[in-house]
């Protein structure tokens, strides 16, 4: 479906493509940018994001990753936000990295993660053999790494509680658990004028995934960041169920926004495989053309 800029909407998941949603160790990812650029090569994708919760501190190494495989890069971030109780994720794209506001905003959000996992720590080790150190002991990138629950989880699996990240996230880490403390964030209205003022292309992540929320975003919430400037909807994600798919893909039909997709993965830490939602190479270049930065290549 074509719209007045040109761009054609996809209406069915890409077989070809980009994977614009991936995470490395500088936030919960388990591996390197480089193994992710290599991976990316090694799948044949034609060109893969970095997109690291609420920080860009990967990006760097991301770029020169790339460029030694041959593969061309979107620089991006998770944004962790929320809207009237529903927490939501946003993904930023192609933004300029110094403006003050999203630098600001990532600093407070990632401080706030840091307050929050200690707390939950703190309550956990009553029951588990967890402290902090061993919480730390899974960071593998400093005070570079965004650090959350996942990490928690990983010194779970260290302890010999859990086998694997999946099984503490279905229990101890759970969003239900008595353990669990939300993680204090912006408004995801906050986030996309932050984003919009620092030339970034903003799109709101698995929207219809069920298991994160037991409330949605609703039409009229999407329809207001719309309006404040929203670009897009991960429709292709795992997490988003075939009726939601159809939801919010006749949500961008109708207000001409963007459709992307992606895997969220995160090396062993999810059973996410590289690759197994795409973003086809047109909605890529509408993503570049409306950033401040060049593709990277």
């Amino acid at each position: 479906m074509e719209g007045m800029t040109g761009y054609v909407m996809p209406l069915e998941p890409p077989t070809v493509g980009w994977d614009i949603h991936c995470h490395t160790v500088f936030s919960d990812g388990t591996e390197t940018p480089a193994t992710l650029a290599e991976c990316s090569k090694a799948c044949g994708l034609r060109g893969v994001s970095i997109s690291d919760h609420d920080t860009t501190a990967g990006w760097s190494e991301a770029q020169h990753a790339a460029r030694a495989v041959g593969l061309p890069l979107l620089r991006g971030t998770e944004i962790t936000a929320a809207d009237d109780g529903v927490s939501v994720h946003m993904l930023g794209y192609q933004y300029d990295p110094d403006n003050a506001h999203i630098k600001k905003l990532f600093a407070d959000t990632r401080q706030a993660r840091l307050h929050r996992t200690r707390r939950m720590v703190e309550l956990l080790s009553r029951d588990y053999p967890i402290s902090w150190q061993s919480v730390v002991a899974q960071i593998h990138e400093g005070d570079n790494t965004t650090i959350g629950r996942p990490h928690i989880a990983d010194a779970l699996v260290a302890a010999g509680v859990y086998e694997n990240r999946s099984q503490a996230f279905a229990d101890a880490v759970n969003s239900s658990s008595k353990y669990y403390i939300p993680t204090p964030s912006p408004t995801a209205h906050e986030v996309v004028a932050a984003m919009k003022e620092a030339g970034g292309v903003i799109v709101i992540a698995h929207a219809g995934d069920l298991s994160r929320n037991r409330r949605l975003l609703s039409d009229e919430q999407i329809i207001a960041l719309v309006r404040e400037g929203l670009d897009g909807l991960e429709v292709w994600h795992r997490g988003n169920s075939a009726e939601q798919r159809v939801r919010l893909l006749d949500l961008a039909r109708r207000y001409g926004l963007l459709v992307t997709g992606g895997s969220d993965w995160h090396g062993k830490g999810k059973p996410n495989a590289l690759g197994e939602n795409l973003t086809d190479e047109a909605t890529v270049e509408a993503i570049v053309s409306r950033g401040a930065l060049p593709l990277y290549r």
